[in-house]
């Protein structure tokens, strides 16, 4: 069983990705902002199991209800994101979560700070990390952003996972929780791990 992972990049600078299962080519796809046609393209010949956000700004969840149209994939968001921007889905997630695509698991991480229903989504050594955290950074400010609790989020969840887990997120390059810890500004005088 081998697990696929594309980078499909949207208006805003926003990356989705689609993630698929070798063995049985059932699908995620996380993110799906706009131009919708361009992820229908990565998951044509796959079945679609479910189209999750990271959180409910625009950029990462517009293209939702066209991709469930297209797919028939399972929309899925984190209720309070759904409840702060009056959005609605097919499933509302819960920290623990757990979707599972063919051989694999994606397990759902609440994260809140970014948005109060930022989620990250961890399957195998990969986590999907929204605007939660980028690469040097973390996500731009917004009038729903708690930054205090965006970091007690990547302290008490992110930091849990191992160090070598690679980091997708919302905006820019993937990046490692290694990597982060030791060049991203939003870590200087952490000092080590507990």
């Amino acid at each position: 069983m081998k697990l696929g992972i594309v980078k499909v990049k949207l208006d805003r600078e926003v990356n989705a990705y689609v993630l698929t299962c070798s063995s049985t080519k059932e699908a995620i796809v996380i993110d799906p902002g706009l131009p919708v046609g361009k992820l229908a393209d990565q998951v044509k010949g796959m079945t679609v199991r479910f189209i999750v956000a990271t959180h409910c700004h625009p950029g990462h969840v517009a293209g939702k209800d066209e991709l469930k149209e297209l797919t028939g994939g399972e929309t899925a968001l984190h209720s309070a994101d759904a409840k702060q921007f009056l959005r609605s889905a097919d499933r509302y997630l819960v920290d623990g979560d757990e979707l599972e695509f063919g051989e694999f698991k994606l397990s759902v991480v609440h994260t809140p700070g970014h948005t109060p229903g930022s989620v990250c989504f961890v399957v195998a050594n990969h986590a999907f990390v929204g605007d939660t955290i980028l690469a040097g950074g973390i996500g731009k400010q917004t009038p729903e952003t708690d930054v205090r609790r965006q970091m007690m989020s990547i302290g008490t969840k992110l930091l849990r996972l191992p160090l070598t887990t690679a980091l997708y997120p919302g905006h820019g390059p993937a990046t490692s929780l290694e990597r982060e810890l030791a060049q991203n500004p939003i870590f200087r005088g952490a000092g080590a791990r507990a």
